[in-house]
């Protein structure tokens, strides 16, 4: 267990990721996952498949539609050139009856979806009907990129016309905007002094304590002009990423309220992304994506996934093995992936991310756009990585090594892990790490 000192709550109850833990991170055995290769063949080529999340039922579970599960993930033709490919974000689904072998369905939305192009959520399966849940970026007819973010919602969706080879899921979608920020809770767009902006990636959840449904999601505390939060370090005090939630007072998966964040990151990171929960032997497990650039000044992170524990969903969250870090790439690859989701596997979690920047070692990932764009489209995997396989022992964790590309097997589903090469071998082998 981690001392009180490193998980300080607020005035209001939230948990704050305290920069005396994050300044401990560093690579270990323990954090680092293996090199990632390009697969053999790749399940989604003709597309630039990244940031993913599985359909789930209300629980949580994953869910299995007559033999059948379900990813969505932002999509863009592999044509496009990797760094313009957030400006193009639709999301797609796929599907498989062996969690492995991936048939694109095709887009989610016809065309009638929020902003003017959407990005990372969460999706729930429940009696047939699809609900989703997405990031609204910019707005749908704009002549210029804007950067605005809402979290939008969409019912009407239908899984229809399965059988052993196919799966559609189809409908009259009706989309609205669930969730803006508030300005007091969370930060607007016009309030930000930061590097960037974040009111995005809704995750449904279901508390088991009490069947009480929410929406976790990426969000930005507000931090006044003329206040100190960081020991008077201006530039510190524009790292204010926060973890928001909202409550569903009806269980309506289309009503939200806001709430007070579940913990923020003043001083330490200004985007906490991709956030979601785990319940295990009854601790909730908080997870999130960020990027080395993201940390404040004085504090040396990584692209990786963090993560937190606290024994109930509004507890003290405590950063796993003491100082957040679960899992990252080596140091002779350090944007090989991210994106990373979690979901319990049984004896351990599993981790599904994007087979990012390869074979390209810098301090930066701003060094790619300086490369020809030959090298560009040659240096990004654009597909699913290797999943991993993590251990989990209350507040500590291990990467064990992987599964192939792209795996997503269901708890009842005997792993087999792979060496570096692809090739199959023994499960609860390591790959290899070098500092």
């Amino acid at each position: 267990m981690t001392d009180s000192s490193e998980t300080p709550v607020r005035s209001d109850g939230r948990s704050t990721w305290a920069r005396e833990a994050a300044e401990r991170l560093e690579r270990t055995d323990r954090t680092v996952s293996p090199v990632i290769y390009p697969p053999e063949t790749d399940a989604f080529d003709g597309l630039h498949v990244w940031d993913t999340w599985p359909l789930r039922n209300r629980d949580g579970s994953l869910a299995e539609i007559d033999g059948h599960r379900v990813i969505l993930a932002l999509t863009a033709t592999d044509d496009l050139l990797p760094g313009k490919r957030h400006d193009v974000a639709a999301i797609h689904y796929f599907h498989s009856t062996d969690g492995r072998s991936w048939i694109h369905g095709g887009p989610l939305f016809d065309g009638d979806a929020l902003g003017s192009r959407q990005w990372a959520g969460s999706a729930m399966y429940e009696d047939g009907a699809v609900y989703a849940f997405y990031t609204a970026s910019g707005f749908r007819g704009e002549e210029e990129l804007t950067y605005t973010q809402r979290i939008a919602g969409a019912t009407g969706g239908e899984v229809v016309a399965v059988n052993d080879a196919d799966l559609r899921i189809e409908g009259e979608w009706d989309h609205r905007i669930l969730l803006e920020p508030d300005g007091d809770l969370y930060e607007r767009e016009d309030q930000s002094r930061g590097m960037t902006y974040t009111f995005r990636d809704p995750w449904f959840f279901e508390d088991p304590a009490d069947g009480e449904t929410y929406l976790v999601f990426e969000a930005n505390t507000p931090v006044p002009e003329g206040t100190n939060p960081c020991d008077s370090d201006p530039v510190a005090a524009e790292f204010n990423g926060s973890i928001g939630i909202a409550r569903s007072p009806t269980d309506d998966p289309m009503a939200w309220e806001l709430e007070p964040p579940l913990l923020d990151a003043v001083c330490v990171n200004q985007e906490l992304e991709r956030p979601h929960l785990v319940v295990r032997d009854g601790q909730y497990y908080l997870f999130i994506s960020s990027h080395q650039h993201t940390f404040a000044p004085g504090i040396e992170g990584y692209d990786a996934l963090y993560g937190f524990v606290a024994d109930d969903l509004r507890g003290k969250y405590r950063p796993l093995n003491g100082h957040g870090m679960v899992a990252t790439n080596p140091a002779n690859a350090p944007f090989q992936s991210y994106s990373w989701t979690a979901y319990d596997h049984g004896d351990e979690l599993l981790v599904v991310s994007f087979f990012n920047y390869y074979d390209y070692v810098g301090a930066t990932l701003d060094g790619i756009a300086e490369l020809p764009e030959s090298e560009q489209f040659r240096r990004f995997g654009g597909t699913l990585a290797p999943t991993l396989r993590v251990a989990l022992d209350g507040d500590r964790t291990t990467v064990l090594g992987t599964l192939r590309h792209g795996d997503v097997p269901l708890p009842r589903e005997a792993l087999k892990a792979v060496d570096r090469g692809g090739r199959p071998r023994l499960a609860g082998g390591r790959g290899s790490y070098r500092r």
